[in-house]
């Protein structure tokens, strides 16, 4: 790939995790508007709506995820020149040069996520709990999502790309 290629890759990521953040941020505010208990995750089988809820906000912050750790983190090092490895391996680089808060944090999200998508069916009380959890992270997520793509744009030419702000 050309580095203008690889350039116009992570400018493209960039805003595809900037449109996930808004995203996972709206169906946060709407799911947990009201408090997510065990009696609304019993629900799910009889109330579409919150199951719907319940299914965007885990696809979302699993997407959020899997684009900014699988994506944009192996485009990023790879326009610096680092080649990328395990998605721990990238994750423990962000975290060494700060564009996360801890590489672990991230780790333990995509067992959170896969949590939510697996005890969905089996164990309301499971799932209450996990996306309780995926709640409470979601500010931090969005945090180190929004700093690796400072950090991308920051190393991208201002001119000349339409899409920088």
């Amino acid at each position: 790939m050309t580095t203008d290629a690889v350039r116009a890759r992570l400018l493209d990521l960039c805003d595809v995790v900037l449109a996930e953040i808004r995203l996972v941020t709206l169906t946060d505010g709407e799911l947990f508007a009201v408090s997510f208990t065990v009696d609304r995750a019993f629900s799910l089988d009889s109330n579409n709506a919150l199951a719907e809820k319940v299914d965007a906000f885990a696809a979302r912050f699993g997407r959020l995820q899997d684009t900014t750790a699988d994506k944009l983190l192996p485009a990023l090092l790879k326009l610096l020149g680092q080649s990328s490895g395990p998605v721990i391996d990238n994750l423990g680089y962000a975290e060494k040069w700060g564009w996360i808060e801890s590489a672990q944090f991230w780790m333990s999200l995509r067992a959170l996520r896969n949590k939510i998508v697996h005890e969905y069916i089996k164990d309301p009380v499971i799932l209450c709990d996990a996306l309780n959890a995926a709640h409470q992270a979601v500010p931090r997520l969005v945090a180190d999502a929004n700093r690796v793509v400072q950090e991308a744009r920051a190393r991208l030419p201002a001119h000349g790309q339409g899409r920088q702000t």
